[in-house]
């Protein structure tokens, strides 16, 4: 029998459901927990209208919480029927870097949903503890009665984007940094990810933007709309510190062509005006957003470039809605919507 072969579908691809992991640990949002569920409330409340959602919690208690924010919350766009509580403990709640990695697998004439479990380090070991977190895709494979494949490769969700036709996006800062895989060339990682992800070409960005804590994470800088269209947030101002790397990802960009060899469509979004909290420049960018079925949700900053970024987007998918979502008070986490989302594809029929 044929090796089995593995494949990422995009994340505009059908959905059977989003994942998040319900926000906890007050360090994430020093001194700012407090507008943070409410965040989540009405990312959940967009999501559940166009797909499953469903979310981990700690134990039974947070499980009533959760259950009582989104009752209470009469969010228009509401559809409890669609969400779904899981007591599967977590550290901390960016689900994009510690869920479940959806993909298929073909073997012969069968195909699967398989989760794939790379190692989580939070990060490169910054923020301890992170086993629950590195727990996760193997509980859910086991309550989801779903294969699991460990990889014993560190890798984030945020770090890679993928166009389902042979391309990957990420950036030498994080996948080539010596805190995730010390003992990996850039060689070694692109079989990996060729081999897991159905990869055939992996395109290389540089740093990532002013205040990310992630080692330049690909999600908050350059991001697949389509098979051939990348959007990136590039920086106008010369006197800010994201000009230098967005303009020379930019620059990289344009001389990228896919596996057949033809140049890809790259689209400029701007960037927010600086975000800070408590002195600190936050990680805030429009390219954070998150893809589902039926809507594109948008993070925005309480700032005069938020329409054109949203309109913008709103031309990258004729047949989505695009919504802007106030992530003001969640980016202090230094996260924002794709961060703290997952993607489940639904198996083609």
């Amino acid at each position: 029998m044929a090796d089995p072969t593995y494949y990422m579908p995009p994340e505009w691809a059908f959905h059977k459901a989003t994942w998040l992991s319900w926000p906890h640990r007050l360090e994430s949002w020093p001194g700012k927990f407090e507008p943070v569920p409410a965040v989540f409330v009405e990312i959940a409340s967009w999501l559940s209208s166009s797909e499953e959602v469903h979310i981990n919690v700690l134990d039974e208690a947070m499980e009533r919480e959760v259950l009582e924010l989104l009752r209470n919350s009469r969010h228009e766009q509401l559809r409890l029927d669609r969400v779904f509580l899981h007591r599967i403990p977590t550290n901390d709640a960016w689900c994009r870097d510690h869920g479940p990695n959806f993909v298929f697998r073909e073997s012969g004439f069968r195909t699967e949903k398989v989760i794939l479990d790379w190692e989580y380090n939070a990060w490169g070991g910054k923020y301890e503890p992170y086993d629950d977190d590195n727990a996760v895709p193997e509980r859910i494979a086991f309550q989801e009665q779903l294969p699991l494949v460990s990889t014993g490769i560190v890798l984030e969700g945020g770090s890679i984007d993928v166009n389902g036709k042979g391309l990957l996006l990420t950036t030498e800062a994080c996948l080539l940094n010596p805190n995730r895989n010390p003992l990996m060339s850039r060689a070694d990682i692109e079989r990996e990810l060729g081999n897991y992800l159905g990869i055939q070409k992996v395109l290389w960005l540089g740093d990532g933007i002013a205040g990310d804590d992630t080692d330049g994470h690909v999600d908050d800088m350059a991001r697949f709309v389509n098979e051939n269209t990348v959007v990136i947030a590039v920086e106008d101002d010369p006197a800010d510190l994201n000009y230098e790397p967005l303009q020379e990802n930019y620059r990289l960009l344009q001389s990228f062509t896919d596996i057949e060899g033809n140049p890809l469509q790259v689209v400029k979004l701007p960037m927010p005006s600086p975000v800070f909290f408590d002195g600190e420049r936050l990680p805030a960018s429009y390219a954070n957003f998150y893809i589902a079925n039926s809507v594109v949700l948008v993070p925005t900053y309480r700032c005069s470039r938020d329409a054109s970024a949203i309109e913008l987007l709103q031309n990258c998918f004729p047949g989505r809605r695009v919504v802007g979502i106030d992530c003001f008070d969640l980016v202090w986490g230094l996260g924002a919507i794709h961060c703290i989302t997952h993607e489940e594809p639904a198996l083609p029929v």
